[in-house]
């Protein structure tokens, strides 16, 4: 009996033991759902409160509240969107274009139609200066954000959030405050930004916390919290826009964050999600090398780049072979020492006859999702086709041009070996072209020296110049931070265009006629007079600028942009999504920014 009731309790203690070993080993392998369910519980506590702020809002605009004390309760409420920002603008976009989009149209371009905007930055406009007669509009916005709040909660309670995305999105967050954030492009009224970014670094250091194991809590964790501290601190006492040293915050502070995320992800081995983006996932930061992959902009994985299609692109693309007489070639009229641009006010017809537009530069437009000023082609691929086939620039039949290259023996071996076909193929020969294109981006000037260390790179007047540029200025609004174009970070799945009321020429009297990509959305008022916001990258040299030509020098843009563009000079521009309030640059100023333009050439 003794023995009986022995073995049976042994047997239950080894159950025991193999139950809690087992629960052991599986909590020491997936530590994550503990975590990630707080990082859930932080969001919903956030949301939570960001409903809260804008109730409370909605109470005093409701009232008879000062507009000091309203704008006051929207800066709460906007913090509070920054604690959950890097969640919301990952797992749901659109909901997250909607609470702080800008405060511009979303354009639905199959339909041809607007969408109106709504969020924080339209209430931003309403609330800065406050006029009561807005008041039933101020409380729609509201009610608007109570209804994208609501969906926040209901979103987050049904979608199944992992480790490795959660990474992700805080590094895509970090790279955002250091494009979007620290430009200010959602606050272009109040400024405000530079006091709402420790709330969104803050929540980036809370949420690492969260999913961090101790792989990486004596290592990589407490760095990247005393440099979000240190930011956070700099950030607290320099708030003025106007003042502030962006020149050495971003690469002294910003650039360290994003760099030390990839140690602590090395650490906790969270493994890179598998996509194709603009950004390399293991960029260290915006300015490491080969940080951009241009590959994220082509129309398919057969069109990727290889080092044989550069080099096969680049003799096409000096070739005379492509046009109808066999008198020009693409570098006809984009030569490489002016940045693929032609130097000409406007392109040059096969008669030599001035055509509508000037030359675009081809220098790093593989990162931009339309091309041509007007945006009417989606890829580089397109756009080389209908240079080729355009009756005024080259003429070509790509028929005929095949058949050519075809009967060229080194042309036909080289497609081959790139294609393993028999022939060429007219896509191939565009693939070729747009492959060479998408190479002319080395990211080698001397701003992209200084953002990896070497403080040396540039002068005193362009460290003040790109100061200027970030703040007072406000170029990098429009020219996001790093490409200096307006593709926008840190997803770069969209080309922004803008109405900057351009006149004929630098004279500014008579506004410019050309309908932009209205032409192509005809029922579109917001498109009309759009055009693409091209890179700055090696504008020196570009010169004469804009889609027109008409403004022969830098200094004659800076007027045009100091004065408040096209509207703040009295031109017809009602459409204008350029501020059109004056810069106040002083001529000095103006000079410097231009000398920061120059840190942009490329070596």
């Amino acid at each position: 009996m003794k023995i009986i009731l022995k073995y049976p309790f042994a047997v239950f203690l080894f159950i025991i033991f193999i139950v809690f070993g087992t629960l052991q080993c599986t909590q020491n392998q997936q530590p994550l759902q503990d975590d990630l369910s707080e990082v859930k519980r932080e969001l919903f506590r956030n949301n939570n409160d960001f409903l809260s702020r804008t109730n409370q809002l909605m109470e005093m605009i409701s009232g008879t509240q000062d507009q000091a004390s309203l704008q006051r309760k929207f800066e709460e409420l906007r913090t509070t969107y920054k604690k959950m920002e890097w969640a919301v603008e990952y797992f749901l976009p659109q909901t997250a274009r909607f609470i702080n989009g800008p405060a511009l149209p979303e354009i639905e371009m199959q339909e041809h139609t607007e969408i109106e905007p709504e969020g924080l930055q339209v209430l931003e406009e309403l609330l800065y200066p406050y006029d009561p007669a807005n008041k039933e509009e101020v409380i729609r916005m509201l009610k608007n954000l109570i209804n994208k709040s609501n969906a926040i909660k209901v979103n987050f309670q049904a979608i199944t959030i992992s480790k490795d995305q959660v990474f992700d999105a805080l590094r895509q967050e970090v790279f955002r405050i250091s494009s979007l954030g620290i430009a200010g492009f959602d606050t272009p009224v109040s400024a405000t930004f530079l006091k709402e970014i420790p709330y969104a670094l803050n929540a980036v250091k809370t949420t690492l916390q969260q999913i961090a194991t101790e792989k990486s809590k004596e290592k990589a964790l407490p760095e990247i919290n005393t440099e979000i501290d240190a930011s956070a601190a700099y950030l607290k006492k320099n708030t003025d826009k106007n003042t502030f040293d962006y020149i050495n915050f971003i690469p002294d502070h910003l650039n360290t964050i994003t760099s030390l995320m990839i140690d602590f992800q090395k650490q906790e081995d969270i493994p890179a999600i598998e996509v194709t983006s603009a950004l390399n996932k293991k960029a260290r930061t915006f300015y490491s090398k080969n940080a951009f992959n241009p590959n994220a902009f082509v129309p398919g994985k057969q069109f990727e780049m290889s080092v044989e299609k550069v080099k096969l692109g680049k003799q096409l693309f000096n070739d005379n072979i492509l046009s109808d007489n066999n008198s020009r070639s693409c570098a006809t009229c984009h030569i490489a020492e002016k940045a693929f641009t032609d130097g000409r006010e406007k392109s040059m017809s096969l008669t030599d006859s001035p055509l509508q537009r000037n030359t675009p530069s081809l220098s790093y437009s593989a990162f931009q999702h339309g091309q041509f000023w007007d945006m009417r082609k989606d890829d580089l691929e397109g756009q080389s086709s209908a240079v080729i086939t355009n009756k005024e620039e080259m003429h070509g039949d790509l028929s005929k041009i095949i058949a050519k290259i075809n009967a060229n023996a080194q042309y036909r071996t080289a497609f081959a070996n790139i294609y393993k076909g028999k022939n060429a193929e007219i896509w191939q020969l565009q693939n070729v072209l747009a492959s060479y294109i998408r190479s002319l981006a080395s990211f080698t000037s001397d701003f992209d020296e200084y953002m990896r260390g070497n403080k040396k790179a540039m002068t005193k007047s362009q460290k003040k110049g790109f100061n200027l540029f970030m703040g007072k200025a406000q170029c990098a609004i429009c020219h996001f931070l790093p490409l200096f174009n307006g593709t926008v970070p840190p997803n770069y799945t969209k080309t922004e265009q803008e109405v900057l009321g351009i006149a004929e020429n630098s004279s500014n009297r008579t506004a410019d006629k050309d309908s932009g990509r209205g032409k192509f959305h005809e029922t579109v008022a917001f498109l009309q007079h759009s055009f693409k916001t091209p890179t700055l990258r090696n504008i020196s040299k570009t010169a004469p600028y804009m889609h027109n030509g008409g403004y022969k020098t830098l200094q004659e843009v800076m007027q045009f942009y100091n004065k408040g563009g096209g509207k703040g000079l009295g031109l017809k521009a009602g459409n204008q999504t350029l501020s059109d309030a004056p810069l106040d640059l002083s001529e000095k100023e103006m000079a410097e920014v231009i000398d920061f333009l120059n840190a942009l050439d490329d070596h």
